[in-house]
Order: structure tokens, then C-alpha cells, then sequence
């Protein structure tokens, strides 16, 4: 049961971090191997809690595949939760959480996956490792292009 966590401490405040990563729309331009999203619902849960469900692409060499997931955005406590609807995962379950740390923040990524397909995850299973390492720094240099006004 594969699953990756990386904690980064960044120099960019935790709202930016949050409002950067609940930006999904725009993963396909930084996010690597996400070829296209887009976001079919929308919904609002409880004071600044927003519900997305979300379809993902995700591209590497000749392989194409897409998932289902309901992404719950929860600006008050700082977390976004990514549930696994349909696609090709037996599992998949994906959290952000932004906590303040020395004048910026620091990012947690956890992610918990099984491929339903033995082969598929046999193929898939060391690039997406190779990728989910790739994903932190992918968010901090893009908060870096955005936000560098305000830290400069």
C-alpha cells in the first residue's frame, strides 16, 4: 500500500499556501503528469468549507489515466482533503495542511494509494513515487512566482 508525506517549510503565509493549492484548475499548468481537471461540482459545506468534485488526467510516456475525487477545501482549519470517487485506484486518499512556521508556513502533503490493476500499479507505482516528490517543489516554486511581490 504505497503512500508518500512531505513536510516543507516555505516563506510564503499559510492562506497563500492553502488559496494556491485549492487552485486546482490551474495544476495542469505546474502539477507534473496532470495533463487536465476539471471541476464538475461545486458546493458550499459550512462557513468557508467548499466541496469540489474533480476529474484529474494524469499523463506519462503512453500511459493516460483519470480519476474521480472530491476535494474538500477547508479554509478555517487550513486543510484540503481529497477523497478517491472512481478511476483507477482501488483507494486513494490526499491531504494538504498549511500550519504558520518562522514568518511563512509549513506544508504537509500525505498521500495514501493502491492501484486496482496489479499492473497497472507495477507501471505506474515508481513514477508516481518519482512524481509525489516532484509535487512539493512544483507548489513552492509556483508560490514563488506569485507571491514574490508580497515577500519582496
Amino acid at each position: 500500500m504505497p503512500h508518500f508525506t512531505s513536510k516543507r517549510r516555505v516563506r510564503h503565509a499559510p492562506a497563500d499556501m492553502f488559496d494556491l493549492v485549492a487552485d486546482v484548475e490551474r495544476y495542469p499548468e505546474f502539477v507534473p503528469m496532470c495533463s487536465a481537471l476539471k471541476v464538475r461540482e461545486r458546493s458550499q459545506a459550512g462557513e468557508g468549507v467548499e466541496v469540489l468534485v474533480a476529474d484529474m488526467t494524469v499523463s506519462f510516456k503512453l500511459v493516460r489515466e483519470s480519476f474521480r475525487s472530491r476535494v474538500t477545501l477547508d479554509r478555517p482549519n487550513l486543510q484540503i482533503l481529497v477523497e478517491y470517487l472512481e478511476g483507477p485506484f482501488s483507494r486513494m486518499e490526499n491531504r494538504w495542511t498549511f500550519r504558520p512556521a518562522n514568518g511563512g508556513s509549513e506544508v504537509e502533503f500525505y498521500i495514501d494509494y493502491e492501484f486496482r490493476s496489479r499492473t497497472l500499479g507495477m507501471l505506474m507505482g515508481a513514477m508516481f513515487d518519482a512524481a509525489f516528490r516532484r509535487f512539493a517543489a512544483a507548489f513552492e516554486q509556483r508560490a514563488d512566482r506569485i507571491y514574490a511581490r508580497k515577500t519582496a
